[in-house]
């Protein structure tokens, strides 16, 4: 799950954004309201977490307009203010959840998981990604081969789920780190090409192809038709 933490405060930030980071949440960490617009319409988040107390606007002015560009992402506001005209106001204004500090980091974690399973619950479940013999569930996060289940990773589903949103451009390598790595994560230099060996075994050699010199591409829709299932497939 990748969530997008808007927190100002240096030490609570840095805390939550590890604490989060070690139960498996993939975290960018912006410091400010207009940090907050740019990540949430270039990417797409699973949570927002934010602080209302932002040092260039307020935080209830930033959650009104993400609602107005059509952002849906739930959002937890995290703030001091614990008066109950405060909560309506923000779940009013179209927050999920109100969390006030000092907050409990693992009761945060369960209500980030919590809401992130409610939107999943809440898509069409007939909405799926397919292409030839592959299908992409993206609100299990899980995948068919010619019908089969393939397990995946987390990291080799962001993968593929970059790769097929994307079809048929070609996908860069910095462009598949950005998806898989929160901002400040340290990234090992052939990260990308592990995932993409596991894929092609998972699944078939031909599956993902090397644009040399720009990135990897999906293979076409026919040609996957075409292909078995590589040794392996399924586990």
């Amino acid at each position: 799950m990748r969530l997008l933490l808007v927190e100002d405060e240096e030490v609570l930030g840095r805390f939550v954004a590890m604490s989060l980071g070690a139960a498996n949440f993939t975290v960018d960490w912006v410091r400010s309201g207009g940090e907050a617009l740019a990540a949430s319409t270039a990417r797409v988040y699973d949570l927002i977490l934010l602080d209302l107390g932002l040092p260039d606007m307020l935080g209830e002015v930033l959650l009104r307009q993400l609602r107005s560009a059509r952002v849906a992402t739930p959002v937890i506001v995290l703030t001091a203010r614990g008066l109950i005209e405060d909560r309506v106001a923000m779940l009013d204004l179209g927050a999920d959840d109100y969390m006030v500090k000092p907050y409990d980091v693992v009761e945060l974690q369960a209500r980030a998981r919590a809401l992130v399973r409610r939107a999943a619950q809440a898509m069409d479940p007939g909405d799926v990604q397919r292409v030839g013999p592959l299908e992409l569930y993206q609100a299990s996060r899980s995948a068919c081969w010619h019908g089969a289940p393939i397990t995946l990773t987390a990291k080799e589903y962001d993968v593929l789920e970059t790769l097929v949103v994307r079809r048929p451009r070609v996908v860069s390598r910095a462009q598949l780190e950005e998806a898989l790595y929160g901002s400040g994560e340290q990234v090992e230099s052939n990260s990308i090409e592990v995932f993409i060996h596991f894929l092609r075994r998972k699944f078939t050699p031909g599956l993902i192809l090397t644009v040399r010199g720009r990135g990897y591409q999906l293979c076409s829709e026919d040609a996957l038709r075409a292909q078995a299932p590589a040794q392996g497939a399924g586990g």
